[in-house]
C-alpha cells in the first residue's frame, strides 16, 4: 500500500510444483492480514474521529452539517464512541477485503514470471522478457521489441521486487527507458492505428467512472493488440508505438 515500502510484503521461496523450469522460485505478496488489519485499524481510528468531530460541529451555529451532527450525537455516551469506532472499523474491513483481492502478488523464477491480480494470473516466460521496469506505483515487464508485456499496480516493496528479479537474472531499471516516448493522447490526434482513437474515447469513459476499472484494463489489452502501448499519468492518457520488426 501506499509508496510500496511498507512492512506488509510476504516473501516465499521454494521450488516449482510442475517442475517446468526448475530451481528456485521467489514469490511476492502482500500481507492478507497486514492489509485487513491495517484497513480496520485506520477505519475505526476514523470512525472515532468522525464522533469527535459531530461534538465540535454542534458548539459552532454556523457550521455547515448541523442536522446530521446533532442526530450523531444524540446517541448517549459510551455508545457513540464504541458505534462510531465499531461502524468505521466495519466499512475498514469491507475496504481490506477489497484490497487483498486486487493486490499485486509476484512469483519469479529463471524460467518464468507470474503476476496475479484480481483472482486472475498473467505467466511469461524468460525468453519473453527483455526488462522489468518500475514506473512510479506500477510494475512493468518490457519485451525484446519495446512492447509491453504487463502493467501492473503494485503496492510490494520495490527494494524486494527488484532484488527477486535481480536474483533469478533479469534485467531491472528503476524507470521505463522509453519514457520520452510517450506523446499524450488528445482526441481525433493522428499517427494512431485505426480504431486506436475508439478504443482511447472509451477507455477515457472507463477510468473517469473507475481508475483501475476492468473495462480499462480490457481496453488497455486491445490497444497493446493494436501495437499502442498506454501510460497514466494524473487523469490523462499517453501513448507510444514501438517499431515493428
Amino acid at each position: 500500500m501506499g509508496s510500496g515500502d511498507s512492512g506488509g510484503t510476504a516473501r516465499v521461496e521454494g521450488l516449482w510444483g510442475d517442475g517446468r523450469s526448475g530451481g528456485k522460485v521467489t514469490v511476492l505478496a502482500e500481507s492478507a492480514w497486514f492489509l485487513v488489519l491495517f484497513c480496520v485499524a485506520c477505519g475505526g481510528g476514523i470512525g472515532w474521529l468522525v464522533t469527535l468531530l459531530a461534538e465540535w460541529l454542534v458548539t459552532l451555529s454556523w457550521a455547515p452539517l448541523q442536522g446530521p451532527a446533532e442526530l450523531l450525537t444524540s446517541v448517549p455516551e459510551p455508545w457513540l464512541g464504541i458505534g462510531g469506532v465499531g461502524v468505521g472499523a466495519g466499512l475498514g474491513l469491507v475496504v481490506g477485503f477489497v484490497a487483498v483481492h486486487e493486490s499485486l502478488s509476484v512469483s519469479v523464477s529463471a524460467g518464468r514470471v507470474v503476476l496475479g491480480v484480481r483472482d486472475s494470473s498473467q505467466e511469461f516466460g524468460r525468453d519473453e522478457i527483455d526488462v522489468v521496469v518500475r514506473d512510479g506505483k506500477q510494475l512493468v515487464l518490457l519485451g525484446p521489441d519495446g512492447m509491453e508485456l504487463a502493467r501492473e499496480a503494485c503496492g510490494l516493496s520495490w527494494a524486494r521486487v527488484a532484488e527477486a528479479f535481480a536474483q533469478h537474472g533479469y534485467r531491472w531499471a528503476d524507470e521505463d527507458p522509453h519514457r520520452e516516448e510517450f506523446r499524450r493522447w488528445v482526441p481525433g490526434m493522428p499517427g494512431l492505428p485505426e480504431g486506436a482513437d475508439a478504443l482511447l474515447r472509451a477507455r477515457q469513459e472507463a477510468r473517469k467512472k473507475e481508475e483501475n476499472s476492468e473495462d480499462a484494463r480490457e481496453l488497455r489489452g486491445e490497444l497493446l493488440r493494436l501495437g499502442v502501448v498506454i501510460r497514466d499519468e494524473k487523469h490523462r492518457q499517453y501513448w507510444r508505438m514501438p517499431p515493428r520488426s
